[in-house]
């Protein structure tokens, strides 16, 4: 059942020092440079031949628990990435080298540098706004954003939630706009930076970023939304800033909802958002 309204909490310290997915590359790489400098010592050691390779698996694990590693599937990439890696080069040992750079054009395709400091591609829960509706009412062909729709999942959930609404989706990676296209033809999808692109004109913009994130998106929304319009967020809050509601559902993640305008003597005096709009 939905809570009106609930406090906001300040999201955990993630892995700060790379945006992802740095860390996972960094490990792969550091990971494959631990087994070509022990392999050289193995023959004058007489160490087990499979040493390095232990070493090199444990290096990418070790890096993987880092306090600041991120999320549990982050931690998965990281620690698997090389052991998964190996076991692929000695399947496909008369595979040429080059070879291996293709998936590595596929992923940079797909997320592209500019990006690697918003959040990794997690699709939406379909049903992630089930029941939110009646407390944030819309009206018939009301604008909506989806910052960064990725495959268009988000779409979907705001159309499962709001079908008169007219949904447009911004997404910097140009494969999966395509994609997203394709999947959610009654949506407008462009390929833009959600950072750099006006979100003025919409009633409500809806993102699934990182908790980093948050405090730009807001500051933005501010900046750029008119007053009575909604920002909305899933799983990560706005730190330092009292929701208008929350959305909550036994196992369910929560959605955050935030209205331009509105003014909470319990928000911090600089994270209000009391100006014009646009």
């Amino acid at each position: 059942m939905p809570s009106l309204p609930a406090p906001a909490q300040a999201a955990p310290p993630r892995w700060r020092v790379l945006p992802w997915p740095a860390p996972a590359l960094a490990s792969w790489c550091l990971a494959w440079t631990v087994l070509w400098l022990t392999q050289g010592l193995t023959a004058v050691l007489q160490a087990p031949s499979l040493l390095p390779w232990l070493l090199a698996s444990a290096t990418g694990a070790a890096l993987a628990l880092l306090p600041r590693a991120a999320s549990g599937w982050r931690r998965l990439f990281m620690a698997a990435g090389f052991p998964v890696s190996a076991a692929l080069s000695g399947a496909a040992g008369a595979v040429p080298g080059w070879v291996w750079l293709l998936p590595l054009g596929l992923l940079l395709a797909a997320y592209p540098l500019r990006a690697w400091r918003d959040a990794p591609l997690f699709p939406t829960p379909r049903d992630a706004f089930e029941g939110l509706a009646p407390l944030l009412p819309l009206p018939a062909g009301a604008r909506l954003l989806d910052a960064g729709c990725g495959l268009g999942h988000g779409l979907s959930a705001l159309r499962s939630a709001w079908p008169a609404a007219q949904l447009a989706g911004i997404e910097w990676s140009w494969p999966l706009r395509l994609l997203a296209a394709m999947r959610c033809p009654w949506a407008k999808v462009r390929q833009d930076d959600m950072w750099a692109a006006d979100w003025a004109g919409h009633e409500l913009v809806y993102l699934f970023q990182r908790p980093e994130s948050m405090a730009r998106a807001w500051a933005k929304a501010c900046a750029e939304l008119a007053p009575g319009a909604w920002l909305l967020s899933l799983d990560f809050a706005v730190p330092g800033v009292a929701p208008s509601l929350v959305l909550r559902r036994p196992g369910k993640q929560p959605v955050w909802a935030y209205r331009i305008g509105t003014l909470d003597a319990a928000a911090d005096s600089a994270s209000i958002c009391a100006g014009p709009g646009r």
